[in-house]
């Protein structure tokens, strides 16, 4: 019931880092299942339908339901505490934000075990392919639902972290004086704020064309079908980067920590995340570019993707001058970290190349576009998550992961990656074809998929390894000291670990960046506080978010297969949820310092 009603950020952090863990197991088997298939040629060890049904959820699996969550379970375990505060704005829309993900994202896998299947439209859901013509039944219908539900759990959430942020730093924290990581989740959630409802306007149009006859997709009855390609990626580029852009915070943090250096170019960095940011929603169309939208727009669009290129080096050279020089300990985190760094150089150079509009035509919907995805996604961000997840372990669980297999973990998954999506870089090139349930012998394909599918399994093994680590650190006392690094340069490093329910018995004073390694400088044993021991006001648990969340979940349902009984009784259960919030005044409760000082908190 604790973890039901928890309003608390940490905890709201690990049901987050749960539930998307969760997903990514059953993304990577999805992966795992494809490559298996494609291993050799005219293989049929799945179905095309069920082929085109993996393919379709892995993607929309690791994009929105394992990506997203594990980002914002750092976002919540470490903003507030680098911040200086004791949880986020509004740790009850925070609860929402997480029910709301976690039911959409378990009404969408719920597709699997129905009688039409799960969606197979593609990840993209391009219509006409996802109307009700060529994709009968309900499987793009769970997609649509799935996704609303999911992406109004991601959007309060984002707007959650801008209001934090905004308005509960730390006194002396001004925004020069913000760690990279709190930065980037700053733009992540601005990003959020702008894409999201993008998205949601789309996935209505189409919830519209399918479940009430509507046209907006529909040619013969005056729809346009590439309006939806225009709404999809006008969201889906923006994702990139809200996807990328706390990776880019996190490797900022651990490069920083483990050189024991400041970070080179610090407010040349803050410019280059808020320029990709802005950048970001200029670049949509260049995912269209064999569309017809004519040499005008598609000069334009690769312009602009080009240009992105120059803020995101400006980032590379920061961290490798960041690097020189310094004292550099191989931890877990920084192998993690180090090797993002030529990875994701990697994708953004294969990047530039389909940005040019004339190079595109040939390289679209090759197997050089998805080489080209996975080193951004595969390469940049997870490697960046698993960076982060290695770095704040401690202070989120109270104990270290063991040092070798965290190793173990780096090598297999990151050798694991580069056999598996390095090669389908000349796959593209010479001509396979993306989305292909099968090839012919003698094309050039076979060795080259066989050694992708070694290093998909290869990185299965590393996942494994990770979760075997999890295990072993689980069965060990909480006994992480507050600075397990001794390096550690933020404010979080200066409370233990675990972090206490309320963060901060004091708010600290900051006096500049890198505030923590500022007072060590000093001579000073932690933060200088802000104010005085006192009483701490904190938030009430409350049942009503899960409800509100399974009720709009029944509602899908209803909607789906048009059975108003469970339409009303979901709207029923979240409206009245709603209204109980609104009447019952809940004032929180206090944390006397009395009670601090049985704890043995000094003033």
């Amino acid at each position: 019931m604790d973890w039901l009603t928890t309003v608390d950020h940490k905890k709201i952090g690990i049901l987050y880092l749960i539930s998307g863990g969760f997903f990514f197991l059953i993304g990577g088997l999805e992966a795992i299942l494809i490559r298996i298939q494609l291993w050799k040629p005219m293989n049929n060890f799945v179905s095309p339908d069920t082929y085109n049904e993996l393919l379709t959820m892995h993607g929309t699996t690791m994009i929105f339901l394992a990506a997203m969550p594990v980002i914002f379970a750092l976002m919540n375990a470490i903003v507030p505490l680098q911040i200086g505060a004791r949880d986020v704005a509004f740790p009850f829309l925070n609860s929402l934000g997480f029910w709301t993900f976690f039911f959409g994202g378990v009404l969408l896998n719920i597709s699997w075990f129905t009688s039409t299947g799960a969606p197979a439209a593609g990840w993209t859901s391009y219509v006409p392919l996802a109307s009700p013509m060529f994709s009968e039944g309900h499987g793009v219908d769970y997609y649509v639902i799935g996704l609303q539900i999911s992406g109004l759990g991601t959007l309060v959430g984002g707007i959650n972290f801008l209001v934090t942020i905004i308005n509960m730093r730390a006194p002396g924290m001004s925004f020069m004086r913000m760690p990279m990581f709190t930065w980037t989740a700053f733009i992540t959630s601005a990003l959020i704020l702008f894409a999201f409802p993008a998205l949601t306007v789309g996935l209505v149009a189409l919830m519209f064309d399918r479940l009430f006859d509507g046209n907006f997709f529909d040619p013969s009855s005056g729809g346009n079908v590439v309006l939806w390609e225009h709404i999809f990626w006008i969201f889906g580029h923006p994702e990139v980067y809200i996807l990328i852009l706390p990776a880019f915070g996190i490797i900022s943090e651990i490069v920083s920590t483990f050189s024991r250096k400041r970070l080179f170019g610090y407010s040349s960095m803050v410019f280059a995340t808020v320029l990709i940011g802005f950048l970001g929603f200029m670049v949509w169309a260049h995912h269209m570019f064999t569309t017809g939208l004519g040499p005008v727009a598609n000069s334009l669009f690769s312009i602009a993707t080009m240009l992105i290129a120059v803020p995101t080096g400006i980032k590379i050279f920061n961290w490798l001058f960041t690097l020189w020089g310094g004292s550099i300990t191989f931890t877990s985190a920084n192998l993690f970290a180090i090797g993002f760094i030529p990875t994701f150089v990697m994708g953004g150079v294969t990047g530039v190349m389909l940005a040019a509009a004339p190079a595109d035509f040939q390289y679209h919907d090759s197997y050089f576009v998805v080489a080209h995805f996975h080193y951004v996604i595969v390469g940049g961000l997870v490697l960046g998550l698993f960076a982060g997840l290695h770095y704040w372990w401690p202070k989120m669980f109270g104990r270290m992961l063991n040092e070798g297999l965290a190793k173990l973990t780096f090598w297999t998954f990151y050798i694991g990656f580069h056999l598996t999506f390095f090669v389908q870089h000349f796959l593209g090139l010479i001509g396979m074809p993306r989305r292909v349930y099968t090839y012919l012998d003698g094309q050039g394909f076979n060795g080259m998929n066989l050694v992708s599918t070694v290093g998909a399994i290869l990185m299965g093994i590393g996942t494994i390894i990770f979760l075997i680590n999890i295990a072993v650190t689980a069965a060990k006392p909480k006994n992480a000291p507050a600075d397990p690094w001794v390096d550690g340069r933020t404010l979080e490093w200066s409370i233990p670990s675990p972090a206490p329910e309320y963060n901060f018995a004091q708010t600290p004073l900051v006096r500049g960046y890198d505030a923590l390694w500022k007072e060590k400088m000093d001579g000073n044993k932690g933060m200088t506080p802000a104010e005085p021991l006192g009483p701490i006001h904190m938030p009430s648990p409350s049942i009503l978010p899960f409800f509100m969340s399974l009720g709009l979940f029944i509602m899908g349902f209803g909607l789906m297969y048009h059975q108003w009984i469970l339409t009303g009784t979901g709207a029923l259960m979240t409206f009245g949820c709603m209204f109980l919030r609104s009447v019952y005044d809940d004032h929180g409760f206090h944390i006397d310092p009395d009670e601090l000082k049985d704890k043995g908190v000094k003033a």
